[in-house]
């Protein structure tokens, strides 16, 4: 692990698997503390009478070493006894809750039920768990992301999972976004005048990164900010690495590529990430007024996030100079 010696906070806005790989990359480069990540707080669920944070989980998970890298999601040497009875008796078992996982979602239902926020338990977690970098939800207010299909609305989990993204989606609508308040220590690190970087990582555009995006005041800040905003392309060759974002894209009447996913977050960037596979497509991202950056997005091995991170950072510092 090579330390930067640059100052200055570095924020990451992310989703699930592929935001978090980023995130452990960029952890990895002794940004310690001055790294902020953000995280979508959308696909938040009440089940089984626990509060269930998917996406802040799979980051907290991945940022103190104990994600399931096999499957991309939970935790490692996980059991499943706790399903396996569930079933037996009839329960609904379409989510699986592991045996070691159930016990960060009871830690964090209780916490929520005695009057703790999001923000405050999720610090508790990730300092007993080690993890350096300042991990937040994107809000303490809860936000919930519906899906429109063409047989009706389905919350996102059921869409993702019990129905496995088999739907077509129609839209999206995020519940509680208009009295939603983003995250203190977010806004504050956006107006932060020796902000260094921010990094929207290679999440979903659609449910991982907009839910950030349209929480009141985001936008203008990201526009506002001194530091450039540098999206990592989540399509490599017409085709998403993890999850549904392609087959959205897709039924959303929106071909399926990288300059497509550079086109839909506009104007708010700075740089734009692409993939050596999608290399063709340079020229229309500098057609939209941003810098290209070529190089080698898909992460298969922990030197790949530690690299794309380093060369994140970098092109940001190119283009803040």
């Amino acid at each position: 692990m090579a330390p930067l010696m640059e100052q200055g906070t570095v924020i990451a806005l992310s989703g699930g698997v592929g935001g978090a790989k980023l995130a452990l990359g960029l952890s990895r480069l002794g940004l310690g503390k001055a790294l902020l990540v953000v995280a979508n707080v959308g696909d938040d669920f009440e089940h089984l009478g626990l509060s269930i944070c998917p996406d802040l989980d799979t980051v907290t998970y991945t940022l103190s070493g104990l994600s399931d890298r096999e499957k991309g999601w939970g935790r490692a040497d996980e059991g499943w006894r706790f399903m396996d009875s569930l079933g037996q008796l009839g329960g609904a078992d379409w989510f699986n809750l592991g045996d070691r996982d159930l016990a960060l979602h009871v830690l964090r239902t209780e916490a929520l039920r005695t009057g703790d926020n999001l923000t405050s338990v999720t610090r508790t977690i990730t300092h007993r768990l080690g993890i350096e970098a300042r991990v937040v939800p994107m809000t303490d207010d809860p936000v919930r992301t519906m899906v429109q299909t063409a047989s009706g609305e389905l919350a996102f989990q059921h869409y993702f999972v019990r129905d496995r993204c088999e739907p077509i989606v129609t839209g999206f609508e995020f519940r509680g976004m208009a009295t939603a308040r983003p995250q203190p220590d977010f806004m504050a690190a956006l107006g932060e005048p020796d902000l260094r970087a921010i990094v929207i990582t290679p999440s979903n555009p659609f449910v991982s990164v907009d839910p950030i995006l349209n929480l009141a005041g985001v936008r203008d800040a990201l526009r506002g900010a001194w530091a450039p905003v540098v999206a990592v392309s989540p399509i490599v060759a017409g085709l998403a690495i993890k999850g549904p974002a392609a087959k959205m894209m897709a039924e959303l009447g929106m071909p399926s590529t990288a300059l497509a996913v550079a086109e839909h977050y506009g104007d708010l960037l700075d740089g734009f990430v692409l993939d050596h596979g999608d290399q063709d497509q340079a020229d229309g991202v500098a057609a939209l007024g941003l810098k290209p950056l070529i190089t080698k997005t898909v992460m298969e091995s922990l030197e790949d996030r530690e690299n794309l991170a380093r060369e994140v950072l970098a092109f940001a510092g190119d283009l803040r100079g």
